[in-house]
């Protein structure tokens, strides 16, 4: 994936959430792995919690991060699977104005090559809403991993060509403004 080193790295504002009933700060590994990406690649994490399974719960921590205009994408890690306290997608279509449908088709094609036909379960997924990205990946730390260094690492890099998601932050409220 060609990065074009003569453009501008421009950092994105990135809050991480974790979605589970049994993990705190102290032993939740994928938001730590999460936000040690996020820096490392010289991205801001400018806020990071964990909720319970309960979709009103994770719907409105995403509508208070959509809300702040210091917040450009939200990642979550947990409750995208198939149980039934899963309900990670739900709350996430309540909110988004569009999938971006090729983010969890291209995660369960990279996430196939690992673990196979296993991949299935996940309903991992991207969006937007109000101008900013959504993304919602397995409670896996190697499934926080595999997105973040074969996707997100490169389409929230401003230099990534030929295109990537920073350039078209600009666009995202073009519809708001036309109303």
């Amino acid at each position: 994936m060609p990065i074009d080193e003569t453009l501008p790295f421009l950092p994105v504002s990135i809050a991480v959430l974790t979605v589970s009933d049994t993990r705190d700060l102290a032993s939740d590994r994928s938001g730590q792995t999460l936000q040690d990406r996020i820096e490392a690649g010289g991205h801001h994490c400018v806020a990071r919690e964990i909720v319970k399974d309960e979709a009103d719960v994770i719907e409105a921590t995403l509508r208070r991060w959509i809300a702040d205009p210091a917040v450009d994408c939200v990642i979550t890690t947990g409750g995208t699977g198939i149980t039934g306290r899963d309900v990670t997608p739900e709350a996430f279509k309540r909110v988004l104005e569009k999938e971006i449908e090729g983010f969890g088709e291209l995660f369960r094609m990279l996430s196939y090559a690992k673990i196979g036909t296993s991949t299935m379960q996940s309903r991992a997924l991207g969006g937007v809403a109000d101008g900013t990205y959504l993304f919602a990946l397995p409670g896996s730390t190697g499934a926080c991993k595999d997105a973040w260094d074969d996707i997100l690492k490169f389409q929230l890099d401003s230099r990534h060509r030929p295109c990537n998601l920073v350039e078209l932050m600009p666009r995202l409220k073009e519809h708001l403004k036309a109303a």
